[in-house]
């Protein structure tokens, strides 16, 4: 089955496109959070659950008020999108898998709009949006797949106000690559980003850091600006420029990186990382946002799903840095300025390439007998599949 893929692009607007995609950021944002604050009296003042049918049958009569009468000015269709995606956050909230939706802010939230084929004309490669007569002036950096044609289109701004389109089609290339026999480790780090239990490091090039002088010249220059002044929303842009420099870098270098190990490896073992509570350490949580940990599983897990690999996720507290490759003796402790240390066997290891090889050894363990690679205080059968012993560093 071919696969869904979003296809995104730069685009210029017109000033006239430009204000009517504004609008309609505005009457997104304004329909999302009316329909999150009456779902939220709706239970709290009747113990009553709102979904979807209802607070579309509100928009309605939002749109017929005086005071909301500017809804009816855009279009209706990303105005339903957003009830939908807003019934999706709650659905997803009931089942703990996310948050309580929160409302959307002006300065704060993304600015986009989700178009579906109502609402757009596509037509000898030029796509014209609802309330539009004319197309947009698309960059188009790479092709579509041939013959695909949009089945939803989502146009947002971010904060540097660069314009994006993003055009959802079926992409029938993506198709599972060819088995191999290939199996890796992956341990994610600082200083080096990652170190593959074959040995290979691969290093972390520290994207905020090369232009971290350059933000903060930007940063003290907005904040000598007076608020609510001209020359502060310049001066707040050119700092939101210097973030999307660092920001594409580094999804330009994960994207390759998680290209080529799924490329090449079949089974790709990591650790199930944390990182919403690793980035709390103050010392560390600017290298870990820098490093990009939550962004580098999300681009392999999907790059795998397409082309017919296999992610294996470690559990995060399985001891792999203290837990010995050779003979399987667990050290007592290893704080993180030990990089090399030796076993009482009498091997010496490189710690991240040995944190490498026990991550795929105990996710071969998983895939082999089915068992957990978290190490058990009280195992209900005995000892659990990876057997450990604690040892002490003689003096």
């Amino acid at each position: 089955m071919p696969a869904k893929r979003a296809f995104r692009y730069r685009f210029h607007p017109s000033e006239a496109q430009a204000a009517e995609l504004s609008r309609t950021f505005g009457c997104v944002r304004k329909v999302c959070n009316l329909a999150l604050q009456a779902r939220e009296d709706a239970w709290t003042l009747r113990g009553q659950r709102v979904g979807y049918e209802a607070t579309s049958a509100l928009l309605t009569v939002w749109k017929r008020t005086e005071e909301l009468a500017f809804l009816a000015e855009v279009s209706s269709v990303p105005l339903q999108q957003t009830l939908r995606h807003l019934q999706t956050a709650f659905t997803n909230f009931f089942a703990r898998r996310a948050r309580f939706p929160r409302f959307k802010s002006r300065k704060r939230s993304r600015a986009s709009a989700e178009y579906t084929r109502s609402a757009f004309r596509w037509r000898d490669g030029a796509l014209t949006l609802a309330k539009m007569a004319e197309p947009l002036d698309i960059r188009w950096s790479r092709p579509l797949p041939e013959g695909a044609v949009p089945s939803t289109v989502t146009v947002s701004r971010d904060p540097a106000g660069r314009w994006f389109v993003s055009l959802l089609c079926e992409d029938p290339g993506v198709r599972p690559l060819p088995a191999t026999d290939s199996v890796v480790g992956i341990d994610v780090g600082l200083d080096h980003l990652l170190v593959l239990s074959t040995g290979e490091k691969i290093g972390n090039p520290r994207h905020e850091r090369r232009d971290r002088t350059a933000l903060a010249r930007a940063q003290r220059a907005l904040c000598r600006k007076q608020k609510g002044s001209g020359n502060r929303a310049k001066a707040r842009v050119k700092v939101a420029r210097v973030h999307a420099r660092i920001a594409d870098r580094r999804s330009d270098f994960l994207y390759k990186i998680t290209a080529r190990l799924v490329r090449e490896t079949q089974t790709l073992v990591i650790e199930d990382l944390a990182v919403s509570n690793m980035v709390g350490n103050r010392r560390l949580a600017r290298a870990i946002s820098d490093a990009g940990w939550r962004q580098f599983r999300q681009l392999l897990q999907y790059k795998a799903n397409w082309y017919g690999r296999d992610v294996i996720a470690v559990d995060r507290w399985f001891p792999s840095s203290k837990l010995c490759s050779a003979c399987g003796a667990l050290a007592a402790a290893m704080p993180l300025g030990v990089r090399t240390w030796a076993c009482v066997c009498g091997v010496t290891h490189d710690r991240d390439v040995n944190a490498a090889r026990n991550i795929l050894a105990a996710g071969l363990a998983v895939t082999v007998c089915g068992a957990g690679v978290r190490p058990q205080r009280n195992p209900p059968g005995g000892q659990s599949a990876t057997k450990q012993k604690a040892l002490r560093r003689e003096p």
